[in-house]
């Protein structure tokens, strides 16, 4: 590692960025299997925020993988780093005054807890998107768990490779009950209440 990198002090704060945008800054990162829903709940919050003049942005882990993640594979280390880097990029958006959104399959609690720890007391809330395997697996938007069945792809969650829920998530959604919306309307409650924003 390189020790002539020296970390440089910027003017404007997290704080003043937070003032200047009317609201609070953090990192919202919904957690499931694939097909429980995380994304389509991601972007409905993401529309609500905007609505409210909220500065906030969405990571989907596919969409990160076209780009920033683009070259890491399915094994257990480019999954670390995976969330690593993704972890890292929603730091900016809080360090911005902004709030992160992240929908992303993070199927290791200490992956996750990692984020957490990253970030400062309250900047981090977790959302488990609790829906289940079977249901998953018979909404299968992108053919995936088919694939994993019939042995196409290789470690995929929940079939040969675990998924570690959340033990203790600020707010479980239960998408296989409800509609996502619904599920996105829980999390501007859940904001509210945590006061990260306002009501409109």
């Amino acid at each position: 590692m390189d020790t002539n990198i020296v970390w440089h002090n910027q003017t404007i704060t997290k704080q003043d960025y937070r003032k200047k945008n009317g609201h609070y800054s953090g990192v919202i990162w919904l957690t499931g299997l694939s097909g429980a829903g995380k994304s389509t709940i991601a972007n409905i919050l993401n529309q609500k925020l905007y609505a409210l003049n909220v500065n906030s942005y969405l990571l989907d882990g596919d969409n990160v993988r076209h780009g920033l993640n683009k070259g890491l594979g399915f094994s257990e280390e480019d999954r670390q780093e995976n969330i690593r880097r993704v972890g890292e990029v929603a730091k900016l958006f809080v360090d911005s005054g902004s709030i992160a959104i992240v929908a992303f399959i993070s199927p290791f609690r200490t992956d996750r807890d990692r984020v957490r720890e990253n970030l400062e007391d309250g900047e981090f809330l977790e959302v488990y998107v609790d829906c289940p395997l079977e249901e998953c697996e018979e909404r299968d938007p992108k053919g995936l768990y088919k694939k994993a069945r019939s042995g196409e792809i290789k470690s995929f969650t929940g079939i040969d490779s675990p998924y570690e829920a959340p033990l203790s998530p600020e707010i479980t959604l239960h998408s296989g009950q409800k509609e996502a919306e619904a599920c996105a309307d829980e999390l501007i409650d859940l904001l509210i209440q945590k006061q990260w924003i306002t009501k409109g």
